[in-house]
C-alpha cells in the first residue's frame, strides 16, 4: 500500500497522553497533564447548562457568537487597553491548540521560516512542517530560562515570516519581560515578520509580575495575532474554546482556516465564557493567587525532598532537578525517572526533554501544581516516602 503522511505517522503519541496512561496504570496522582482537578465559577457552569435548554444549539457564525466575540474585545480594553473590533477581529475557536494552528496557517507558505523557542509545547512543531515551513529553534536554558538575545537574532533573516511564541510559558514559567518583548518586537520590524502569541496563561501570573501582551508594543497590532483559552482562564480545560484577536486583514483569514479546521464551537459554551469574562477583577485575582499558593506548596515541598526547584512566575507548571536526589549519578534520562516516580512512588510529572526537538537537559522534571492543596500534599508524602526508602536501601 502507498504509504501515510510520513510527519504524521513518525510523530509519537503526545507525551502528556503517555504520561497520563502510565499514572492510570499506577494508580499514581497525576501532576503530569496540567488540568485543574476541580471546576471552574460555578456561574459559569450553569450558564452552559441553561444555554443549552434555550433552542440555540445549531451552527452558530463561524467566528463566534456574537456574545463571545463582544466579550473577548471588552477583555483586551479592559486588561490591555487593546481596541479590537468583534465583528471582524475577533474568531472564536474550538480550544487554543485550534487557534494556533489557524493562525500558522493563515501566515506559512511552504518555505517560509518560522522561529521557534525551546522549550516549547509539543504541537507547535508537527503543525509548522507540516505547512511546509522551516522550523528555527532558539533554545532557553535552566535554571534561569534567559533569552539569549544572540541567537534569537541570528534566528531571524530574509525567509523569516513569524515568530511563534509562548508567555507565559509552558513547561519553564517564565514571563516575559518588557525589555525582551521590545526585543523581540524591533526583530519583527527589521525582518518584516509577524507573531502568534500564545497567551493562554495570561491571567495566571505571580510575584507581582505582569502579562505584557506583545501587541501592545508600538508597531505591534498589526503584525500579531493574540491567542487566549477559556479552558486556562476558567480551569475548564475540556471545554476546548480559544480564541484569536487579530487585526482584520490578519483575522480574516485566520477564520478561512478555522472554516477548514472545526468550522465552529458548541454555542452554549461560547455563550457560557462570554459571561465568565464578564466576571469582576476579584475572580481574575483570586485565580492567580490561589494558583501561587498551590505553586508554593508545591515548590516548598519539593524542596524539602532534595529537588532543585527553579522559579516560576506563570503557568500551571513547576520545573525541577532531580539530580540532587542522586549523589552518585543517575544512570538514566528524565523519562526514566519519571516512568520510575510513577511505578514506584506512585507520583507522575513529564520529562522536560519531551519539550525540546533534539539534545534536551536529561535532569529536569514538570509538575502541575493545579490540582487540591490535599491533592498536592498527598504526592509529596508518596514521593517523601519513596526517596526515603531508596535512600534506606
Amino acid at each position: 500500500m502507498k504509504t501515510q503522511n510520513t510527519l504524521l505517522a513518525n510523530t509519537g503519541t503526545t507525551i502528556f497522553t503517555v504520561m497520563s496512561a502510565l499514572a492510570l496504570e499506577h494508580g499514581a496522582i497525576n501532576l503530569g497533564q496540567g488540568f485543574p482537578d476541580t471546576d471552574g465559577p460555578p456561574g459559569v457552569v450553569q450558564a452552559a447548562a441553561d444555554a443549552l435548554q434555550d433552542g440555540r444549539n445549531q451552527y452558530p457564525p463561524m467566528t463566534g457568537v456574537p456574545e463571545l466575540r463582544q466579550a473577548v474585545a471588552a477583555a483586551n480594553k479592559r486588561f490591555y487597553g487593546l481596541d479590537f473590533d468583534p465583528n471582524g477581529e475577533v474568531v472564536v475557536t474550538s480550544g487554543a491548540t485550534e487557534a494556533i494552528t489557524a493562525c500558522l496557517m493563515s501566515l506559512l507558505n511552504a518555505g517560509d521560516e518560522v522561529v521557534l523557542i525551546e522549550p516549547l509545547y509539543d504541537t507547535y512543531l508537527p503543525v509548522v512542517k507540516l505547512m511546509g515551513a522551516i522550523p528555527k529553534l532558539v533554545r532557553l536554558s535552566p535554571p534561569h530560562w534567559e533569552l539569549p538575545r544572540a541567537e534569537l537574532a541570528a534566528a531571524f533573516g530574509p525567509k523569516t515570516k513569524a515568530i511563534l511564541f509562548n508567555s507565559p510559558m509552558n513547561p519553564t514559567g517564565k514571563v516575559f519581560t518588557l525589555s525582551e518583548l521590545e526585543f523581540i518586537a524591533s526583530l519583527l520590524q527589521q525582518h518584516d515578520a509577524y507573531a502568534i502569541c500564545d497567551e493562554v496563561y495570561e491571567h495566571l501570573v505571580f510575584d507581582g509580575w505582569k502579562h505584557i501582551p506583545l501587541m501592545t508594543l508600538p508597531g505591534m497590532r498589526e503584525r500579531c495575532l493574540r491567542v487566549g483559552s477559556a479552558g486556562k482562564t476558567f480551569s475548564l480545560t475540556g471545554w476546548k474554546v480559544g480564541y484569536i484577536s487579530a487585526p482584520r486583514q490578519l483575522a480574516s483569514v485566520a477564520t478561512k482556516a478555522h472554516q477548514n479546521l472545526t468550522f465552529t464551537t458548541a454555542p452554549n459554551l461560547q455563550r457560557a465564557v462570554a459571561v465568565g469574562l464578564a466576571k469582576d477583577d476579584a475572580y481574575f485575582e483570586g485565580l492567580a493567587s490561589g494558583l501561587q499558593a498551590r505553586r508554593d506548596q508545591l515548590g516548598q515541598g519539593l524542596a524539602k525532598l532534595g529537588f532543585g526547584v527553579l522559579d516560576t512566575h506563570g503557568s500551571y507548571f513547576i520545573t525541577a532537578d532531580f539530580a540532587p536526589l542522586f549523589p552518585h549519578g543517575f544512570n538514566g534520562t528524565d523519562a526514566d525517572f519519571c516512568q520510575m516516580m510513577s511505578a514506584e512512588a506512585k507520583v507522575t510529572a513529564i520529562p522536560v526533554s519531551a519539550f525540546y526537538e533534539s539534545e534536551a537537559p536529561r535532569h529536569y522534571a514538570r509538575f502541575a501544581f493545579c490540582k487540591r492543596p490535599d491533592v498536592l500534599d498527598a504526592a509529596l508524602a508518596r514521593m517523601a516516602a519513596w526517596i526515603a526508602g531508596r535512600k534506606a536501601a
